[in-house]
C-alpha cells in the first residue's frame, strides 16, 4: 500500500546541481527515517544521505559538504540538493522509506548522470 514516488534526477554537467525529491503515501503510521541511496553499474548500492524524524543526518563522506538532505513531515517528503556534483555521482538513486518502527520501502530509483 505504500507508494513513494521520487523525482528530480536527470543530466547535469559536472560542476552542476539537481535536487532529488521522494514522496511517501499510503498506509504509514509513522515515518521514522528517509534517505537516498544510490547504485552505479556493477557497484554495490551505497548510502548518500538519510535523516531521522528526530532530525539526526547522516552523510556519506563522499558527498558531505556537497550535498544536503532534508525533510518536510507534513508532506512526508524528503529532498536531496546535490551541489558541486562530479561524474562519480552518476548512478540510480533511490529513495528509502523505514517507517511504523520495524517496516522499509524502497521507491524505483531515478537516474542521475553527470556527464559533459
Amino acid at each position: 500500500q505504500v507508494q513513494l514516488v521520487e523525482s528530480g534526477g536527470g543530466l547535469v554537467q559536472p560542476g552542476g546541481s539537481l535536487r532529488l525529491s521522494c514522496a511517501a503515501s499510503g498506509i504509514i503510521l509513522t515515518i521514522n527515517r528517509m534517505g537516498w541511496y544510490r547504485q552505479a553499474p556493477g557497484r554495490e548500492r551505497e548510502l548518500v544521505a538519510t535523516i531521522t524524524s528526530g532530525g539526526s543526518i547522516n552523510y556519506a563522506d563522499s558527498v558531505k559538504g556537497r550535498f544536503t538532505i532534508s525533510r518536510d513531515n507534513a508532506k512526508n517528503t524528503v529532498y536531496l540538493q546535490m551541489n558541486s556534483l562530479k561524474p562519480e555521482d552518476t548512478a540510480v538513486y533511490y529513495c528509502n522509506l523505514y517507517y511504523n518502527y520495524a517496516q522499509t520501502y524502497w521507491g524505483q530509483g531515478t537516474q542521475v548522470t553527470v556527464s559533459s
